[in-house]
C-alpha cells in the first residue's frame, strides 16, 4: 500500500453540526461502556461527509477528543483505510476504480482511461473545475460483478468504458445515476436469465392459501409451517 499522508493545506478547525453532533452521541451510546472508541470509523466517516468528501486533520483530533483516545489512534485509522480521503476531492464525485485482479481481467484499465480523459491524468488530481477526482483502489468487494467503481457510498458494477462515461455525464448534470449492476443483474447472480428457483410461486406468496388449509392450527395463530414444533 502506498504511503498516505495528510494534506499540507488544512482548515483551522472542525466541529460537527448540531445534527451530526446529536447523531455522533447516539452512535457512541450504542457501544458498551469502555468500548466507545470502537465508534471511531462511523464518526470519521460522518466527519468526512460533512467536510465535502475528505477528512481534514482538525476533524481527526475532534473525533479523537470525543472518544477519549490519543490523536495517533485516529491518524492510524484514517491513513490505513482508503475509504478516508486525506486531501480535497471533487465536489461532485470522487471515483474509486477497483484495480484488483477480477476487475483488471474484465476491463478496469479501460475505466481508468476514462477517468484520465474526463477528469485528470493522475489520481488524486482535481478536474479543472474542481468537480471530479479519481483514484485506483484495492478490492471493493463486488468481484462477481467486475469491473466496478465506487462513487461516495455507491458501487457501480458490470461497467464498460461507455457505461462509466454515461455515469460521469449524469453526475455532471447534477443527477445521481442508479447504482449497482449496470446490466440488470441482481446482487451477484450470473449473467443472463435465472436458471434455478424460477417458479414465482416459491416466493410471491400465491400459495399462502394452500398452506393455511393444510395447517389450520398455525394459520389461526398467525404462524407459518416453519413455526410448528416437532412432535414427541
Amino acid at each position: 500500500m502506498a504511503v498516505r499522508r495528510l494534506s499540507p493545506d488544512q482548515p483551522r478547525d472542525f466541529a460537527f453540526t448540531p445534527e451530526n453532533l446529536a447523531w455522533a452521541r447516539e452512535t457512541i451510546a450504542k457501544y458498551p461502556q469502555g468500548k466507545e472508541a470502537s465508534a471511531i470509523i462511523p464518526l470519521l466517516w460522518r466527519a468526512q461527509e460533512q467536510s465535502g468528501g475528505w477528512l481534514p486533520e482538525p476533524a481527526l483530533r475532534y473525533v479523537a477528543d470525543m472518544l477519549g483516545v490519543a490523536y495517533i489512534r485516529a491518524y492510524e485509522v484514517a491513513t490505513f483505510y482508503t475509504m478516508f480521503q486525506l486531501s480535497p476531492v471533487g465536489k461532485t464525485a470522487h471515483v474509486q476504480v477497483c484495480g484488483t485482479t477480477p476487475c483488471m481481467l474484465r476491463g478496469a484499465e479501460g475505466l481508468i482511461d476514462v477517468c484520465k480523459r474526463r477528469i485528470a491524468e493522475h489520481p488524486h488530481e482535481l478536474s479543472e473545475d474542481g468537480a471530479f477526482s479519481w483514484e485506483e483502489v484495492e478490492c471493493l468487494g463486488c468481484c462477481a460483478n467486475a469491473p466496478v467503481v465506487q462513487i461516495w457510498k455507491d458501487t457501480y458494477e458490470d461497467l464498460t468504458p461507455e457505461a462509466l462515461d454515461k455515469i460521469l455525464a449524469a453526475f455532471e448534470r447534477g443527477n445521481t445515476p442508479k447504482s449497482g449492476s449496470q446490466i440488470g443483474r441482481k446482487t451477484s447472480a450470473p449473467e443472463g436469465p435465472p436458471t434455478a428457483l424460477t417458479d414465482p410461486t416459491l416466493y410471491d406468496g400465491s400459495t399462502i392459501g394452500a398452506w393455511r388449509a393444510r395447517f389450520p392450527e398455525l394459520a389461526e395463530g398467525g404462524g407459518t409451517p416453519h413455526d410448528e414444533k416437532p412432535k414427541g
